[in-house]
């Protein structure tokens, strides 16, 4: 996938890899190690080859190719298809490797991975089971909060997934084109086989471009904008022609090819719009190195990617590919393991080494076992029902197990934070963003506590996901609480994700003090007019957003106060222009409210980690899972900024800061007086939420007096 956050980040290998085609074709097996090698080295090295994802459109030509190839001969053979043959040689091929992979994420699920991760996990495996992994993908991916989830341990089946629903209607397709040709275009079967070909593969590309501008996240799993790529490998089969026959054009095809993939693999990056128009350079080029057959010289481009160390990575590429992702996710959970660069190179070497031996005792093996061979396609379709069935149950035990403990987990920590014990979280000090807390407050009995658990830290969110507009969803959700008295005074909650990491907190605050609290919270999308970087989907959506909130702040009878946070993005100041520009952006935005007469609380955003402080936290002491200081807080921030300028020119603002609560003068924390900060590398844990729940009472409280 592109990661959740709507751009690719765990594209995965295509299930066609497995096994060697009918009329093999030796220098497909080094096309496949090298789209095999691209969405690896991508998912051990994001940073270092950054469209390494486009390996999955590598694969899709070459099933779309292969499978068109194999039952364009049997009709021409016999004038059909024998579908149940088709469907069991496919599972035969490709289910033995997926399932024993399944039930190892299974154990894994039971045995490594922390509770919060469990609901994910158990759904996507059982999603992953039945092949339809990739639409449970695109559901979640228009969810903001969906999108910061650890990755699960089989995201990456939503590749094989959409290959299955391929080989599922394309030879079922195929049949019909070959019925209607027969009948009605007097048996010019392969006229029919092309005609159905082009609608099909135009008609998908149209969407897929479509799409990807309109709903991105989505776009990169449905099977509707994939379909165009199988079809440019199918149009090469039934197109033999395209084939060139000179040795010299043969060999531009296959070296450019290869140079053009490789290229995308190391040009795009997770801004580039995919799958849209812009595929469409990786998979002509896979389609120029396919029908670049020509290996009588050594340096012929069909004979160096047939050479015996590349297409040892092709035989394996499937298993390969199966196992990289789940032993990636892993990795950071094993005590004394973890993905420094010494630990990536020998989980990367370890991989290929699996790899291979479950091609050698799995695929291999149950490929050619003469139980299933030598008896009609239905055993075999028995077969597959009984693996899936074991996969069930094996991920049905994991949730069995896990459960009770996950709501043990989610009962204690209710009450813990129904009566909280002294000096919990941001009561410990040393600041509350106001005045210093004098002596600082210290609890014994917290020194060795964790609360939530590293293992439940990540499910430790807000309870009103509703209230949020997530990614291309441009509606204003305003969402009310607390007292409905006409009198009551009026608070509002406006901002991005940070903003809701704090919305339980104002909920109860409401409650308490009788307030009516009215909530305008957009993930990724902070308070200001400052554009967004890029013109795709979200960006607009966001845009419209905003059009929307100021319109609604305007109509809305003036607020008594207004509370708003947002994500201090380390990515984008640069020049001291940029960082002004980012500032004047809130202080528009914020105009209004103030000439309105509404004071506004704002504060300055908590330090972000490089990777979730939550893996460090379950297997080193919380005196290790640090970061320098200057690492985690930003540089600068641009609400802090349009703060003080707000108040110098006499607006009635509040800038909190609780840096020095997050943070020593050296270094940042992932626990801060017993409290677990973060549920992911920039989220609040909402039970720390709660802990800054005074402070920020406080403020407020001085606010609506004014």
């Amino acid at each position: 996938m592109r990661t959740k956050t709507g751009t690719p980040d765990a594209p995965t290998a295509a299930s066609g890899l497995a096994g060697k085609p009918d009329h093999f074709l030796p220098h497909i097996q080094g096309l496949r190690a090298i789209a095999v090698l691209l969405v690896v080295v991508y998912h051990f090295w994001p940073g270092r080859l950054s469209g390494g994802y486009i390996g999955v459109d590598v694969f899709f030509v070459i099933s779309g190719f292969l499978i068109t190839q194999q039952l364009a001969r049997q009709l021409e053979r016999t004038d059909r298809i024998a579908l149940p043959s088709f469907y069991a040689k496919r599972a035969r091929r490709l289910l033995p490797a997926a399932i024993t992979v399944l039930v190892f994420a299974s154990l894994a699920t039971l045995f490594v991975m922390p509770l919060s991760s469990l609901t994910e996990n158990v759904r996507e495996i059982l999603a992953s089971t039945f092949y339809v992994e990739n639409w449970i993908l695109a559901a979640n991916s228009v969810d903001y909060l969906a999108a910061a989830n650890e990755a699960s341990l089989v995201q990456h089946y939503w590749s094989l997934s959409l290959e299955e629903q391929f080989y599922l209607f394309w030879p079922v397709l195929l049949l019909g084109a070959s019925v209607f040709a027969v009948k009605v275009m007097k048996k010019r079967t392969w006229v029919g086989l092309i005609g159905v070909l082009a609608v099909v593969g135009l008609a998908s590309f149209a969407l897929s471009v479509f799409v990807t501008a309109t709903d991105p996240a989505a776009a990169y799993f449905v099977t509707y904008t994939r379909v165009w790529e199988f079809a440019v490998g199918g149009a090469l089969a039934l197109l033999p022609r395209l084939r060139p026959t000179r040795a010299w054009l043969s060999n531009v095809l296959g070296y450019g090819g290869v140079v053009v993939i490789l290229a995308c693999g190391y040009l795009f990056d997770k801004s580039t719009p995919f799958p849209g128009y812009m595929a469409a350079i990786p998979v002509l080029a896979t389609a120029a190195v396919i029908v670049s057959h020509h290996r009588a010289k050594p340096w012929d481009a069909g004979r160096v990617l047939s050479i015996r160390p590349v297409s040892f990575i092709g035989d394996i590429s499937y298993s390969l590919y199966l196992w990289h992702w789940p032993l990636i996710v892993i990795a950071p959970y094993i005590p004394g393991w973890g993905l420094t660069t010494a630990h990536r190179l020998a989980l990367f070497a370890f991989c290929f080494v699996i790899a291979w031996l479950t091609k050698r005792f799995i695929e291999d093996p149950t490929r050619q076992w003469r139980f299933f061979t030598t008896r009609k396609p239905r055993a075999t379709l028995i077969g597959v029902v009984a693996a899936m069935a074991v996969s069930s149950l094996f991920v049905g035990g994991a949730w069995a197990v896990q459960q009770p403990k996950y709501d043990a987990e989610a009962t204690q920590l209710a009450q813990t934070l129904e009566n909280p014990p002294e000096c919990f979280g941001a009561a410990s000090g040393p600041t509350d963003g106001l005045e210093p807390i004098v002596p600082l407050c210290e609890n014994p009995e917290l020194a060795d506590e964790i609360i939530p658990s590293p293992g439940f830290g990540n499910a430790d969110r807000p309870l009103h996901p509703e209230c949020l507009s997530t990614l291309n969803d441009a509606s204003v959700r305003d969402c009310t609480f607390g007292s409905d008295d006409p009198d009551a005074p009026q608070v509002a909650l406006v901002g991005d994700s940070h903003a809701y990491a704090l919305m339980d907190p104002f909920v109860e605050m409401a409650e308490r003090n009788g307030w009516h609290l009215t909530t305008y919270l957009k993930g990724g999308c902070p308070w200001s007019t400052a554009p967004l970087a890029g013109r795709d989907a979200f960006a607009i959506s966001c845009d419209d957003w905003r059009s929307d909130l100021t319109a609604q702040l305007e109509a809305h009878e003036p607020f008594d106060a207004v509370f708003t946070a947002a994500l201090t993005d380390r990515n984008v100041p640069g020049t001291d222009e940029d960082e002004r520009m980012a500032a004047i952006g809130y202080a528009e935005a914020w105009t209004p409210v103030f000439e309105a007469g509404t004071p506004i609380v704002t504060l300055v955003d908590n330090p972000a980690w490089e990777d979730d402080p939550n893996k460090c936290l379950r297997t080193e002491d919380a005196s290790a899972c640090t970061m320098p200081r200057d690492e985690g807080l930003a540089e600068f921030d641009p609400i802090a900024m349009a703060a003080e300028g707000a108040a110098t020119e006499g607006r009635d603002i509040t800038l909190l800061d609780f840096s020095d609560t997050y943070c020593t003068a050296e270094e940042c924390q992932a626990v801060v007086g017993g409290a677990n900060v973060y549920r992911d590398i920039d989220h609040l844990t909402r039970t720390f939420a709660f802990t800054l729940g005074p402070f920020l009472e406080r403020a407020m409280n001085e606010a609506l007096t004014r």
